[in-house]
């Protein structure tokens, strides 16, 4: 898998109770095994511990579809967050 460049930074999605909130994008990447694109981002909120909320979902990356659909297996998931901790990592090695 490798992660891509996505040409915006910044959407709005509406939330459960219909309020708009800007989310930024972190990455992108295609998946070979599920055959399907995927998108990691944040609302900039924090969680009670004072972390970032991230989100994930899959996207069309074709654009055909702007809406977004739920991870559906637990394999999708530890993909992501294994991504997310390598991308974690690497961010810690710079500092």
């Amino acid at each position: 898998m490798k992660e891509q460049a996505v040409n915006y930074s910044v959407f709005t999605i509406k939330d459960e109770n219909g309020i708009e909130k800007e989310c930024e994008v972190l990455f992108t990447f295609d998946s070979k095994e599920t055959n399907k694109s995927y998108i990691v981002y944040t609302d900039q909120s924090k969680s009670k511990d004072g972390s970032l909320k991230v989100f994930a979902n899959i996207y069309d990356k074709n654009g055909n579809n702007k809406n977004l659909f739920p991870i559906e297996t637990e394999e999708e998931w530890n993909t992501i967050e294994s991504i997310l901790a390598k991308l974690e990592e690497k961010s810690g090695d710079n500092k």
